[in-house]
């Protein structure tokens, strides 16, 4: 089994260039697998024995969402095991996944996120990096992986531009506007440390996902802001306002990176109060 999962492992990472958090779920989905099956021989694996998996998961109260993920890394395990000919049937074929209720993003308004945005003090060599990584964060739609692993070379000031590695390693550039770009000047410019990444701790190495998330708390406590948000809002705030002013939806997903354009469409949600008020005030008899 573990040379199978071993040989998996490797094409997720050669081939399909998957970051090193989505491998270790993989693996961890399967090795979960395999133990609660008695360590059976790949070859052996039937139909059934993936359904008494299913029904095991589901007895421990995963959530849906939970047991969709690693029902999927079976049906990729073994689809893969299945083209490369290791199987001669894919036992995970007709597996299917429970149903996902979409759930609306959070999202700040536009006046919350201003009051948000400005509330780190610039004074300070911290106050003006804060500022940076919250105006960047909006200004982008950047994730929070993507804005930690940003080099000072990634970013260029004067095209108002950034170079962002998203998900499976894949880069793409992405506008950044004029207040996010001043922000990150008067940031690198009191900056005495001249690493190459972008956003340093006190300690001057690398800021951590686990640092802006506590950056983000602070700011929303300070903001008087009653919402309990992680990072990710600032990315979906970003989505939202980008389509409630307009914004096509093709050319959001490829600000965002996403991989399929469903993926953005649950953002669609925020048109319909401005698609009302058009109605209310064009419509002869509304």
């Amino acid at each position: 089994m573990n040379r199978y999962v071993d040989k998996f492992i490797s094409y997720l990472e050669i081939e399909k260039n998957y970051s090193g958090h989505t491998i270790l779920n993989y693996r961890l989905d399967l090795e979960e697998f395999f133990k609660f099956a008695n360590e059976i021989a790949v070859e052996k694996v039937d139909y059934l024995l993936l359904r008494r998996f299913l029904a095991h998961l589901r007895e421990q109260q995963h959530k849906p969402r939970t047991l969709s993920r690693k029902l999927s890394s079976l049906r990729s395990f073994f689809k893969f095991l299945h083209k490369e000919g290791y199987i001669k049937n894919n036992p995970a074929l007709l597996l299917m996944s429970p149903k996902l209720d979409k759930t609306l993003p959070k999202f700040l308004s536009e006046e919350e996120m201003a009051k948000f945005i400005e509330s780190p003090d610039i004074k300070t060599e911290m106050g003006k990096r804060d500022k940076a990584i919250l105006e960047l964060l909006y200004s982008s739609g950047l994730r929070v992986s993507e804005l930690v692993s940003l080099d000072v070379d990634d970013v260029d000031i004067i095209g108002n531009i950034a170079k962002a590695a998203g998900k499976g390693k894949k880069e793409r550039l992405v506008p950044i506007g004029n207040q996010a770009t001043i922000a990150i000047k008067n940031y690198l410019d009191v900056r005495k440390d001249k690493s190459g990444a972008m956003f340093l701790n006190k300690s001057k190495t690398r800021l951590s996902d686990r640092s802006i998330r506590n950056i983000i708390n602070k700011y929303i406590t300070q903001a008087c802001i009653n919402q309990h948000i992680s990072p990710h809002v600032l990315r979906h705030s970003f989505a939202t306002h980008m389509i409630n002013r307009g914004a096509d939806l093709r050319s959001v997903q490829e600000l965002l990176g996403h991989a399929n354009l469903s993926t953005t469409q649950i953002y669609t949600h925020v048109t319909t109060d401005r698609l009302k008020k058009v109605y209310d005030k064009a419509h002869p008899r509304a």
